[in-house]
């Protein structure tokens, strides 16, 4: 078979055509040329960017003819015999294949003996993290102190996946995924060295879809080029790597951005008819707005963007659409994406999904974030709560007020305020312990995030100055700082009912929950230990001979950082 894929045909022969890696190329160059060539390697990155071409790279400069070099001259007959896989002393190794014991044991009994053409000796072990364990055993010490005429270089995919003893006796080298651009520039020159008559939005579209790595790139374009008639245009690139034409998401983000659902339906039905894939579709939907806010964000960065080429279109749809809406629209389609992965009918999910969008109601640009407003509110109430305690420190007597102001009066004694259940928290108190309050504690930040979660930021907001006091094993005391946040809280049944929830969750056991003012508090849990100073002195040989009955009844309870309370 004549023919050959591009991808083989081009593979690089010198460190200079390694496309994207001058961090790895530049380094193993000094070390060449400074005669400083260590006795493992250890190559990691995606797949296609180069690492297998790279440790070829790399076996033909150190056996080189004309070493010591920076690039192999590829003249020489050991260049030229290790390019074309004549010279059996550069070993390649597939470790998906041969991942027993046995064959790194026949490694480790043949290193020994010296190279028969050329200077080095090289073991490229490609898909390392394939070996078993004990293939890793077996060749941990090799690895460590071969003789001086051999060279390991290790090439893998999954790095974690290889033990630590293998990493820290290699030289590590990192492989990141190549940008589109240098993808796209490569591609260039191969068309043009080759006489294929290429659009550059092709290659463009080519470039994204590889997603990294040159091989696939190359793949993709061999397959368009097939595809194509005379030139490889949008279309065919579009086809081959099943991606949705950017004219489609324009029309279909035009008719969720006017609330047309007849119009984002029939558009829809459009590209499936062509064959497009729902769960790719739905993919290339969702880089479209996160490339659009990207775009909204930092327009500079051209070269972040996934899926979107920029356009007079593109550049409309994202003035016309603010922020709120987009990340409302990117949760609806990440949600049916994940729906779809389960269901024998993806289409269905995708036609609700997109109704859905259509429907959305749009966010106003006038008004405030919920949590902003909230916490303008709560503000608001704690001025009138500070002003209303000045009011009772000036010591205006009852007799005053019914001269003065009998109206204020009237107001103050109707209003019955909020009652703590003293009852319930004395119950809890008997049987309260630290060990518990802790354990509300040290879940108590993550309980409040996950409350903004679910929606609730006004009731998440009534929490950020309220604190658990005291927990038994079946219920837990909640301290707020003002009584009307403590009423606005415990008369949401909903919100009470999903801490609850949140918490069983966290803890696995349910908890009833009680709501206490701060000043409630202080006198309930003084009036609570004063009560049990008998029981607490029957006990006072287990406690310190010098404390108080009542603090260490306390401490028990509460920890250590309990108030004063006076007899």
């Amino acid at each position: 078979m004549s023919y050959q894929a591009l991808y083989r045909v081009w593979r690089p022969q010198r460190f200079f055509d390694v496309v994207g890696q001058e961090h790895v190329t530049k380094t193993l160059q000094n070390a060449l040329t400074n005669q400083k060539i260590s006795h493992a390697y250890l190559f990691s990155g995606p797949r296609g960017t180069g690492k297998t071409s790279a440790a070829k790279i790399l076996a033909k400069a150190v056996n080189c003819e004309r070493a010591p070099v920076s690039e192999p001259c590829n003249e020489c007959p050991s260049c030229r015999g290790i390019t074309d896989g004549s010279i059996s002393d550069v070993i390649e190794i597939d470790a998906a294949s041969n991942n027993g014991v046995e064959e790194i044991r026949d490694i480790r009994d043949k290193v020994k003996y010296a190279p028969s053409a050329v200077r080095y000796k090289v073991y490229i072990i490609d898909e390392v993290h394939m070996l078993s364990i004990g293939a890793f055993n077996a060749l941990l010490k090799t690895l460590e102190e071969p003789p001086k005429h051999v060279i390991f270089i290790l090439a893998t995919t999954e790095p974690h996946k290889i033990p630590l003893t293998i990493i820290s006796r290699c030289q590590r080298f990192d492989f990141k995924r190549i940008s589109s651009q240098a993808i796209v520039n490569r591609m260039k020159l191969i068309v043009d060295e080759t006489g294929v008559n290429c659009d550059e939005k092709a290659l463009q579209i080519v470039a994204r879809a590889a997603e990294g790595g040159m091989r696939d790139a190359l793949s993709l374009l061999d397959q368009a080029i097939s595809f194509s008639n005379e030139k490889v245009t949008i279309e065919d690139a579009l086809t081959v790597t099943g991606s949705v034409s950017q004219g489609f998401l324009h029309r279909l983000a035009s008719a969720i951005r006017e609330r047309n659902v007849a119009q984002g339906l029939e558009t829809l039905e459009e590209l499936l008819a062509q064959g497009k894939d729902p769960s790719r579709f739905i993919e290339d939907f969702i880089l479209y707005y996160r490339d659009m806010l990207l775009f909204k964000s930092a327009p500079n960065l051209e070269e972040s963007f996934e899926r979107v080429m920029l356009d007079d279109d593109f550049r409309m749809q994202a003035e016309m659409m603010n922020d709120d809406d987009i990340y409302e629209l990117i949760s609806v389609l990440n949600k049916a994406q994940q729906e779809m992965r389960w269901t024998n009918h993806p289409r269905i999910f995708l036609e609700v999904a997109i109704m859905k969008l259509c429907q959305l109601e749009t966010k106003q640009s006038l008004s405030p974030a919920a949590s902003g407003e909230i916490d303008s509110l709560l503000h608001k109430i704690s001025k009138l709560e500070d002003e209303l305690h000045e009011l009772k420190q000036t010591g205006i007597t009852k007799s005053e007020e019914v001269k003065d102001s009998p109206r204020i009066k009237s107001q103050r004694t109707s209003r019955k305020g909020f009652q703590a259940p003293v009852g319930k928290i004395n119950e809890i108190l008997k049987h309260a312990t630290k060990t518990d309050l802790n354990d509300i504690k040290g879940r108590w930040g993550d309980m409040l995030n996950r409350l903004v979660q679910h929606q609730m930021r006004s009731q998440a907001a009534l929490l950020k100055e309220a604190e658990p006091v005291a927990s038994s094993q079946s219920a837990f005391v909640i301290k707020f700082k003002y009584e009307i946040h403590c009423q606005m809280a415990m008369d949401n049944a909903k919100f009470v009912n999903t801490l609850s929830e949140l918490l069983f969750e966290s803890l696995g056991r349910k908890m009833q929950i009680v709501g206490v003012p701060e000043e409630q508090w202080h006198k309930i849990r003084e009036e609570y230990v004063k009560g049990h100073r008998e029981e607490v002195s029957e006990n006072n040989e287990l406690t310190q001979p010098d404390e108080d009955p009542i603090v260490s009844e306390a401490k028990k309870l509460f920890g250590d950082d309990l108030i004063e309370i006076k007899d």
